[in-house]
């Protein structure tokens, strides 16, 4: 009976680790994120001054795929340090109503902004350059857009991938990906 008391507790135990704390507005909350007014240009701006990549996720209350990345990615230390030391994130409700500003001057509530850039899937997830014209979207400026929920290895190789500006380069991301993660399991 106590084997059993004890596996019980240390399973509740786990689970409360890994259980990803909810905001008021039903969405998964992470230390690393950033309360900000959404105005995109402002963000770029502070992500800049200190030395970080502009990082937006869109999710949504009841993502069951947005509660893996919280719950069995976003947790694992090395991720969550690399996010915390190179990114600046903004996270952005699909169905949300704080208005949000893109990089061309067009305010919108987060909802109709996600319509703007099509974002159909949650979460989504846009990588930005240093530098972004006044002119364009943010679906037109960001080099990278990881949709959907992926697993550890391609979710870090994407985010050293931006951070190496691999966009630049020569080699896609797949076939970064696949090198990396050959190295990273060999």
């Amino acid at each position: 009976m106590f084997r059993l008391f004890a596996l019980l507790t240390a399973l509740i135990l786990a689970f409360q680790v890994n259980a990803a704390e909810l905001g008021d507005d039903g969405l998964h909350k992470a230390p690393w994120m950033r309360d900000t007014f959404k105005d995109l240009t402002e963000d770029l701006e502070e992500a800049n001054a200190e030395g970080k990549r502009l990082m937006i996720m869109v999710e949504q209350r009841g993502c069951i795929y947005c509660k893996k990345m919280h719950e069995e990615v976003f947790v694992v230390p090395e991720v969550a340090q690399y996010i915390e030391d190179n990114f600046f994130v903004v996270q952005i409700n699909m169905f949300g109503d704080v208005d949000v500003t893109d990089f061309d001057g067009t305010t919108l509530p987060e909802k109709d902004m996600v319509k703007r850039w099509g974002a159909l899937f949650t979460p989504s997830i846009y990588f930005f350059p240093e530098e972004v014209g006044d002119d364009v979207i943010a679906t037109q400026a960001a080099v990278a857009n990881m949709p959907g929920a992926f697993g550890r290895w391609t979710t870090f190789n994407m985010l050293n991938w931006v951070v190496e500006k691999g966009y630049d380069g020569d080699e896609p991301f797949q076939k970064y990906h696949a090198r990396k993660f050959e190295e990273q399991n060999g």
